[in-house]
C-alpha cells in the first residue's frame, strides 16, 4: 500500500518554497533579512519557529492569509516575547504591501491583542462565539474580534504552541495561560534551558480544549477544521496526557527492564491508549514490530505514526526535528511493507534512503 502523503509534504521537506507557494521565496527573504535566523526561540531560533508554524498551517490546508499569519505571527512583538522585526506602531504599510492588507491586519491584531486573555476566554467558552469576542486590555480600549477572527486565532494558537512547547516550558510557564511570577534564583533548575527536551506533559490537553470549538466551522469562512484531536472532536484530559508522556519517557530512556521486548511494548501500548493523538510512540512500537518480525503490526503503527506527524507538522518529541521523524516513519513503513529489517546494529546504522 502506498504512502498517504500530503500534496505539499515533499516540497516542505525539500524547502522548495516556490512549490509550496510561488510568493513564498520573496516573502521569506523579506522576513529572514530581519535576523529571524539569529534570534533565540524556545525550541531553536525564531526562524525555525515561524517556518514550523507556517508548515503546520500549510498541512492543515489553511487559506493564504492564515498561513502568512503563522509565518509572521510575532514580528511586531507581543505580550510573551520581544521579537520586534517590523514596526507595528509606525510603518505597517511595508508588510501590508508585501502580504496583503488582510494578512497584515491579522498579524497586527494577533500581536497587539492580550493573548493570555484570549486563551482564557476561549477555554471557558462552550462553543465558538460566532458573534465574536470582546477582549479587555490593560492599556487602550477593548478589542472586538469577529467570529472568524476568533477561529483564525484559535487555529494559529494551536499551531504556535504545538511547535514550541516541550518540558522546559512546562516548568517555566507552569499554569499557562494563568501564569504567576516565580523568581529565577529559587527555581534555578527549572530555568536551565533546554532541559531534558522531554515531550510536554501539559500543553496538548490545553490545545485539545481550544480545538474543540473548531469542530464545526461555518463553510463560508473558508477555514478547514484542523485534523488534530480527531478533527477537533476529542478532548485529551490532563491526567491522560501526563500518564502517556511518563510511559513514553520510560520506554525511550530505557527506564524499563531490558530482558525482553515485553515491558517496553506494554508501556508504549499503554501510552497510546492514554494519548492516541501523537505519532512518535507509534513509531517506537513499529520498531518493536520490525524486530519481532511482526510485519503487519509494524506497518500499522508506522502508517499511523506517519499520518499523525503529517497532521501536526511539528514533532511532539522535540529531541529530533519533525523532518527527521517523518523520514524515520517512512523508512519504518517501507521496511514493514518489504518485510525486511537489519539483523545487525551496523545494518541499522546504514539505513538512510527513503525511496519514492
Amino acid at each position: 500500500m502506498a504512502e498517504r502523503l500530503h500534496p505539499k509534504l515533499r516540497a516542505l521537506l525539500a524547502d522548495d518554497w516556490a512549490a509550496v507557494d510561488p510568493e513564498l521565496p520573496g516573502l521569506l527573504h523579506l522576513l529572514f533579512s530581519r535576523s529571524a535566523g539569529e534570534d533565540w526561540h524556545k525550541a531553536g531560533t525564531f526562524k525555525d519557529h515561524l517556518l514550523g508554524v507556517c508548515r503546520t498551517l500549510t498541512l492543515w490546508d489553511q487559506p493564504r492569509e492564515v498561513r502568512l499569519l503563522g509565518l509572521f505571527h510575532s514580528v511586531y512583538s507581543n505580550e510573551y516575547v520581544d521579537l520586534k522585526l517590523f514596526d507595528g506602531t509606525g510603518n505597517r504599510a511595508e508588510l501590508a504591501a508585501a502580504l496583503g492588507e488582510e494578512a497584515e491586519r491579522l498579524i497586527h491584531l494577533f500581536c497587539v491583542m492580550p493573548r493570555s486573555r484570549f486563551t482564557e476566554q476561549l477555554l471557558a467558552a462552550d462553543a465558538l462565539p460566532l458573534e465574536g469576542m470582546l477582549l479587555d486590555r490593560p492599556e487602550g480600549p477593548p478589542l472586538h474580534l469577529s467570529g472568524r477572527d476568533v477561529a483564525v486565532f484559535a487555529i494559529a494558537t494551536i499551531a504556535d504552541i504545538a511547535e514550541q512547547w516541550h518540558s522546559w516550558q512546562d516548568e517555566v510557564f507552569a499554569g499557562f495561560p494563568a501564569v504567576r511570577p516565580r523568581p529565577i534564583r529559587e527555581n534555578w533548575a527549572a530555568s536551565l534551558w533546554p532541559g531534558p527536551l522531554k515531550p510536554t506533559a501539559t500543553a496538548l490537553s490545553l490545545l485539545s480544549r481550544l480545538a474543540r470549538v473548531l469542530e464545526d466551522l461555518p463553510e463560508e469562512w473558508g477555514l478547514p477544521v484542523p485534523p488534530v484531536f480527531a478533527r477537533c472532536t476529542a478532548v485529551l484530559e490532563p491526567e491522560e496526557e501526563m500518564a502517556a508522556v511518563t510511559l513514553y519517557w520510560q520506554a525511550v530512556t530505557r527506564g524499563l527492564p531490558m530482558a525482553g521486548l515485553g515491558p517496553t511494548h506494554r508501556a508504549l501500548s499503554a501510552c497510546i491508549r492514554h494519548n492516541p493523538h501523537v505519532g512518535e510512540p507509534r513509531l517506537m512500537l513499529a520498531q518493536l514490530g520490525l524486530l519481532a518480525g511482526d510485519w503487519a503490526m509494524a506497518e500499522a503503527h508506522a502508517r499511523a505514526g506517519l499520518d499523525l506527524l503529517q497532521d501536526w507538522g511539528v514533532a511532539w518529541d522535540k529531541r529530533i526535528a519533525w523532518s527527521g521523524w517523518v523520514a524515520w516513519a517512512r523508512i519504518l513503513l517501507q521496511s514493514a511493507e518489504a518485510r525486511r529489517w537489519p539483523e545487525t546494529l551496523g545494518g541499522l546504522n546504514g539505513l538512510g534512503l527513503v525511496t519514492a
